[in-house]
């Protein structure tokens, strides 16, 4: 995070317990693989880390969190007058006069969109008819209730906040951030997936890094404020991360604090988060913001952790010393796989049969390596290796690998998407079964494995 101001924990009233206590936690949890961390206290970086094969200079997809993103370029719009707040939406879609839409329709304004208050009951991602016209389809579904009445996290709200943006400004999305925003506050990113009309996903999709999620997240913090210059109105933010609607019902303390415009309130603070474990935490009263990646299962432990050990930190008196912290954060790693660094019968391995069928592994050299659909990579034993390859279809990917044989003579390996979440468990056995498995779910963008990169790459 280049021209940020650094600091140590101790000097910013951070005790560095709290941060090794976070870090134990998070290594301790049985279904939290953390990948990478910024701390930002005072407007100041005290801690920041990746955990091996991941590095947090690389932009990785941050699902959801895109979300948070895509509100700021829609306060970035409304502030030049390109749309207003309580415009309705139809007056937007001229070409929609004609179509049999629920009258309800025409009370929709970009507000109710904002706060994720359509007047749906559910997500309406998985009932859009027509792919290419994603805005259409969603308004083509009647709503259940009077916009702006009734909350439900729903991606068809975020794709028409996106399109709003493009359609007024002429640009999409991250041509629209780079200059007004990026540029200015030094996000580093890898693109934006896009739907099938070309449109930037603007609900999930977005691949950059935690520093620039912490970045993002201090300008937050600031009010808009950026250097001393106003980049975002105040009043943006103020309406941004305020309650808007309740979430009585959405699955647990920190998601039935109300919501705002693409930002969840939480117990403390407010939020961005994203499947899997991403999150950009802004928390006022401690004048501090956290990035944090990861791949879970269990996306409110990880909050609960950050309460429990992180937040009682702020303005204690120091309990271990800053160069301890610094030691652990330069040495943090995902275990690799143990076992012996070679096997029988796989000198020439092609599975079979099982979920795997087609994994390929063999001897190269004193090494080995390990392949799926059609493109190998050195398979790490005893350590993560990583290596980039060129992807089918164009593009490149980077993968890391570590693999050893267990005491059956079973290959036990793991491949991480290290520009994704995502980490792939394998198991192949000598009789020709192999079967593979998501660590943490399936990825939610369902792409052919090697299209799992940045689209930048």
């Amino acid at each position: 995070m280049a021209d940020l101001p650094r600091s140590t924990p101790s000097e910013q009233g951070v005790d560095p317990a709290g941060v090794l206590a976070l870090l134990d936690a998070l290594d301790a949890h049985p279904e939290i693989w953390p990948h990478s961390l910024v701390l930002v206290r005072r407007g100041a970086v005290v801690a920041e880390g990746s955990w091996s094969p991941w590095d947090g200079e690389r932009p990785q997809l941050v699902y959801s969190l895109s979300k948070g993103f895509t509100s700021t370029a829609a306060g970035l719009a409304v502030a030049e007058g390109l749309f207003g707040l309580d415009d309705l939406v139809l007056d937007h879609y001229p070409e929609l006069a004609g179509e049999p839409l629920d009258e309800r329709w025409g009370r929709l304004r970009v507000r109710h969109l904002l706060s994720m208050a359509s007047g749906h009951a559910a997500d309406t991602v998985d009932h859009l008819e027509d792919k290419a016209h994603p805005v259409r389809s969603f308004l083509r579904i009647p709503p259940d209730a009077e916009p702006g009445t009734l909350f439900a996290y729903n991606q068809p709200c975020t794709y028409t906040v996106g399109e709003l943006v493009t359609r007024t400004s002429g640009e999409g999305l991250t041509d629209f951030l780079q200059g007004r925003l990026f540029d200015r506050i030094g996000v580093h990113h890898g693109g934006w997936l896009r739907l099938p009309n070309g449109q930037e996903v603007a609900s999930s999709g977005f691949f950059t890094t935690t520093g620039s999620v912490a970045r993002h997240g201090l300008l937050l913090l600031q009010r808009g404020r950026w250097d001393g210059e106003q980049l975002l109105p105040e009043a943006w933010v103020d309406e941004a991360s305020k309650v808007h609607v309740p979430t009585p019902d959405a699955g647990g303390p920190d998601w039935e604090q109300g919501y705002g415009f693409q930002f969840w309130r939480s117990r403390h603070g407010f939020r961005g988060d994203g499947a899997f474990g991403q999150y950009c935490l802004v928390l006022p009263e401690q004048d501090a913001v956290l990035a944090l990646f990861t791949e879970t299962t269990d996306m409110g432990a990880v909050l609960d952790l950050v309460w429990e050990h992180l937040l009682p930190a702020f303005d204690r008196a120091p309990g271990a010393d800053d160069v301890a912290l610094a030691a652990r954060l330069g040495s943090l790693s995902l275990p690799p796989v143990a076992g012996a660094p070679t096997g029988e019968g796989f000198d020439a391995y092609t599975a079979s049969r099982g979920s795997g069928a087609g994994l390929t592994v063999r001897r190269d050299g004193t090494g080995w390596v390990i392949g799926t659909a059609g493109v190998e990579v050195p398979l790490g034993t005893g350590e993560w290796r990583t290596a980039t390859t060129g992807a089918p279809g164009g593009g490149r990917i980077t993968l890391a690998t570590s693999g050893a044989w267990d005491e059956h003579g079973d290959l036990r390996a793991s491949i991480a998407f290290v520009e994704t979440p995502h980490t792939l468990d394998v198991t192949a056995r000598a009789d020709g079964t192999a079967e593979l498995t998501w660590r943490a779910g399936a990825p939610l963008h369902v792409s052919p494995l090697l299209e799992m990169h940045a689209p930048g790459a």
